[in-house]
């Protein structure tokens, strides 16, 4: 499984203190796996856009992060 390295997507912050140093939308306290978890229970990101304190700019930005990474080849140590 890929380990994504959230420091490189500018949607988000992980600021000691600041919900336990969770990944967060920036300027929020909303974890980015909020979004993960109630996306897999079947809702819309305008479902949480309306639910939540985050923009659907944001969701896509995290969303296009994590397809880019998934995307590149993995680097194997030799």
């Amino acid at each position: 499984m890929a380990v994504l390295d959230w420091s490189q997507c500018e949607a988000v912050e992980s600021v000691p203190g600041k919900v336990s140093g969770a990944w967060v939308f920036r300027g929020t306290r909303m974890p980015v796996q909020t979004v993960f978890a109630n996306l897999e229970a079947g809702m819309s990101v305008r479902e949480i856009t309306e639910v939540f304190d985050v923009k659907a700019e944001e969701i896509e930005a995290v969303l296009h992060f994590v397809a880019e990474s998934l995307e590149r080849k993995p680097v194997l140590a030799g």
